[in-house]
């Protein structure tokens, strides 16, 4: 294998100022990725949009909006300076800042930020006049136009806020923080236009041609957006009106994806065969007891009989030795054995790789012997506890890259091979790999642990670097009760594009990720570019990636964008950027473009476009009516996980917290009269709650007690897409009605009445909690919780890991894992609880006694009682 650089023990991309030169855009950078070529000199007729992309969605029609409604998700903005290293030090906070106050949205639709295009048809306050003859530069787009743009386009993009401070000083408030959430490869049912055509592209700067560009309909020469230069269409943007510019889909959009399909590297594979013919493969640990076993023969079962017919599938075990499993034998199962002590020499793979034995197979032809492979295991038979027992798990994953490289293998070397689709290899882990190469000693308490704990974690690294290469993503699924040693197994995960999960059992949960891992889409090949008007600079990036310095000075003597290479291209994952501004801003709107080159499952190479416009205001108020509470929030939290590495971090980062809302109340709140409290802004009046879920939450709070969960935790939140991430700091609370509908309220324990069925969504975990009356009604309750349980798969259909759910009545001892995640509000005055949970006041005198009488009590401070301890007066629900 190749020796890549020494690992990175992060769990995210961080880009700081100190290892990123922002102010020199002439830097020298390695090329990683070369850019699209300019497009050709050749005059292009006119084109015309092709019909848009659709997917489906599944809306969740029963569910009933809450008293309390929660304002739409929207576009919002950051704060820091980007780099992909190490996290930036501690922010400094004159005071505390507020905690978020309503952890769930009104709807359950997806969030619908506002659209990109503002009222105004001119994208600048004082935009330089041009003139071609009697033709003057126009934009493109009118404002009627402008209502046409759907609103989901911006589910690509969220910012923190719809507007941008022109004060720095005020804008740059750490405590608050100005950024944007990034799913580039985010699949929506409106999806973006697509073009079969070369784009045009700032030669100055290397920004694409855009929505907001105003055109020389004379000349067809258009300006940029970021640096405003002038530049040639090679006459195809020529009009005799700007109405006639709306048939360019790069000019009547502000999300484009340029697709070429003509490829003619080695490895091609037609469209409609490419997706299946990524083969997989599993690799499996042998040393597991008889229940374990038992549960992970069912899920493999289930997992081979839910693949396509033309999904190719591979087998490998493995404890001391590693076998591949032969599918020409058909009547039983029968495997190649290699040594696990070691990595595999070239010679005995080509014996493998070049004997008579079949090691990937289409399902369609091999099904019942992958069947009778999974029925032939057996339970580990020594007498060893499971952390000492030998699991060669290294040289497994080894054995199957090479096993999908194939016999060209050794003809690639320095050349990647590009086969059809992402190759998959998917490890069912019961314990840590403690053999062969990237193994542990089987006991902490080993002299050397430290030392070769940290050779297998650079092994472990270049090994998913190895993968990565070659085009394969590796997935580890762990199960069971034994410790994995989450942080050796995290780099291979990590650097291949892959994910770790922990299951506590190889059961339901465990199979379905199988599947979900399997099926999901994932395009490759990644590299994000971003470029923002001048006066915004990007501080930090926070996500699935590395930074990349692609030297495109060449081409474009002024790019000045960031570049990240992207580990994978899928649906489940963003990226968090912070920003401040660099000034005050003169200009009354600053502009941000994402271009994110990639190919597809489907082999196609897409650059997807999307430009974004924020109007600037001097108005405090008007900037904090714009900001959206949720995606401050995941923002908020993804920049403080990004430092908590550890429990002991954590801790330290409830305290910062604590600071930011004392902060937030302090800039950009007002203070009491004849009071030292301050009373937080009423236009953040969510924010303070979420981040109240957030401290006390699994992320930050003690309810997970183990560090690998709170390590794979941690990295699964810093990589998740918007969605998932507010569900993993705020919970969603939905009260189960009477026809099988469900009412959504606040997450506080006042929920928890004794004659209702509730469904918490906590984004990993989703949990069902029985009132013992309703439970003593055997009828009524089986189907209350038949209706939780199919709401909480339609919930989580689509979500990737897929959650653990879990069922139980009230005052069993799987209820603290409902209550700890739920509001204390009982403790506050009857006042604060109504306002705060309006559904108390449908309950009779009775039902209110009897509820206040079921709690018991206990130090946690309530939502308000933590606000007054921070010289803070919470806002009004909105």
């Amino acid at each position: 294998m190749a020796n890549p650089p020494p690992p990175s023990l992060g769990y995210s991309v961080s880009i700081t100022p100190s290892n990123l030169d922002t102010s020199n855009p002439h830097s020298e950078r390695n090329p990683i990725l070369p850019p699209p070529p300019p497009p050709s000199n050749s005059p292009t007729p006119p084109r015309f949009p092709p019909p848009k992309l659709q997917q489906d969605q599944i809306p969740l029609s029963s569910i009933k909006s809450p008293n309390v409604p929660s304002p739409s998700n929207g576009v919002k903005m950051g704060s820091p300076i980007p780099h992909l290293s190490t996290p930036p030090g501690p922010p400094v906070f004159t005071s505390p800042v507020r905690p978020a106050a309503v952890p769930f949205r009104s709807s359950p639709a997806s969030p619908q930020p506002v659209a990109f295009s503002s009222g105004s048809s001119l994208p600048t306050s004082s935009p330089p006049h041009f003139s071609n003859g009697s033709v003057e530069l126009q934009q493109q787009v009118s404002d009627d136009t402008l209502d046409l743009t759907p609103a989901g386009d911006s589910a690509y993009v969220l910012f923190s806020a719809h507007k941008v401070l022109k004060q720095k000083k005020l804008a740059n408030v750490p405590s608050l923080g100005f950024g944007a959430l990034l799913s580039p490869g985010r699949e929506i049912s409106s999806g973006p236009q697509v073009i079969q055509h070369d784009p045009h592209r700032c030669q100055s700067c290397g920004a694409y041609v855009n929505f907001y560009c105003k055109i020389l309909i004379g000349s067809g020469q258009w300006q940029c957006v970021i640096c405003h230069e002038l530049n040639g269409s090679q006459g195809e943007y020529i009009a005799p009106n700007k109405e006639l510019l709306r048939t360019f889909p790069e000019l009547s959009s502000p999300m484009v994806d340029y697709i070429q399909t003509s490829n003619n590297r080695p490895g091609f594979i037609p469209v409609s065969d490419s997706r299946m013919s990524a083969p997989i493969v599993l690799v499996i640990d042998e040393c597991l007891d008889e229940p374990h076993l038992q549960h992970l023969q069912s899920s493999l079962h289930a997992f081979v009989d839910s693949l396509h017919p033309s999904t190719k599938l591979g087998i490998i075990s493995y404890g001391r030795t590693v076998s591949v499993y032969d599918f020409s034998e058909e009547s039983v199962a029968s495997a190649d054995v290699l040594p696990g002590d070691k990595s595999p020499t070239q010679e005995a793979l080509k014996a493998l790789i070049y004997g008579s034995g079949i090691y990937l197979s289409q399902m369609h032809a091999s099904l019942p012997v992958a069947h009778t492979i999974f029925s032939s295991m057996r339970p580990y038979k020594l007498n060893f506890p499971e952390a000492s027992r030998d699991r060669c798990l290294g040289t497994a994953v080894e054995v199957a890259l090479a096993i999908i490289q194939g016999p060209s293998a050794e003809l690639s070397r320095g050349v990647v091979k590009r086969s059809g689709g992402n190759s998959r290899i998917i490890v069912c882990a019961g314990g840590p790999n403690t053999y062969g190469p990237g193994s542990v000693p089987h006991s902490f308490s080993h002299p050397n642990y430290p030392h070769m704990e940290k050779m297998a974690l650079k092994w472990m690294e270049q090994l998913g670097q190895e993968a990565h290469r070659h085009n394969t993503m590796v997935d580890i699924l762990c199960a069971g009760t034994c410790p994995v040693r989450v942080p050796v197994l995290q780099p291979l995960a990590k650097a291949s594009g892959g994910v770790l999960v922990l299951h506590d059992d190889f059961g339901e949960a465990f199979g379905v990720n199988l599947q979900r891992a399997s099926s999901r889409a994932v395009g490759s090949h990644g590299l994000l570019e971003i470029r923002c008007s001048d006066d915004i600079l990007i501080t930090q990036v926070v996500g699935p990636g590395e930074e990349a310095h692609v030297d495109t000075h060449e081409t474009y003597k002024n790019d000045s964008s960031l570049y990240i290479q992207m580990l994978s291209v899928e649906e489940t994952q963003s990226f968090s950027l912070s920003m401040e501004t660099k000034r005050d801003i003169k200009r009354d709107y600053v502009f941000f473009q994402f271009a994110v080159q990639f190919s597809n499952m489907f082999q196609a190479d897409i650059s997807r476009v999307i430009t974004v416009r924020l109007p600037t205001v001097d108005s405090v108020s008007a900037y904090l009516e714009s900001v959206q509470d949720e995606v401050a929030a995941v923002l908020i939290a993804k920049r403080t996980l990004l430092r908590a590495k550890n429990s002991s971090d954590a801790v330290d980062m409830r305290t910062t917290i604590d600071e930011r809302v004392k902060d937030i109340a302090l800039k950009f709140g007002s203070q009491i009269p004849k009071s030292k409290l301050y009373r937080f802004p009423k236009e953040l009046s969510l924010l303070p709650e979420l981040l109240f879920h957030l401290r006390r939450g699994p992320l930050l709070g003690s309810i997970i007690g183990h560090e690998d969960e709170r390590s794979v935790l941690r990295y699964l939140f810093l990589n998740a897409s918007f969605d998932l991430s507010l569900r993993m700091v705020a919970p969603r609370c939905l009260m189960h009605r009477e026809k099988g509908t469900f009412e959504e309220l606040p997450a506080h324990d006042l929920a928890m009445q004794s004659d209702a069925a509730v469904v918490l969504d906590h984004g990993t975990d989703v949990f069902i909690w029985l009132g013992a009356e309703l439970a003593a009604d055997e009828g009524r309750s089986a189907s209350a919780l038949a209706a939780c349980r199919t709401l909480a798969e339609e919930m989580t259909e689509l979500r990737f890991p897929a959650p653990r759910i879990l069922a139980f009545k009230e005052g069993s001892s799987q209820a603290r894992y409902f209550v700890s995640r739920l509001i204390p509000a009982h403790k506050d005055p009857p006042y604060e609880q109504e306002a705060r949970f309006p559904q108390l006041r449908s309950l009779t005198t009775e039902q209110r006694m009897k509820l206040k009488s079921s709690f018991l009590h206990f130090d946690d401070p309530s939502f308000c009682e933590w606000m007054r301890s921070l010289k803070s007066v919470p806002p009004e629900p909105s």
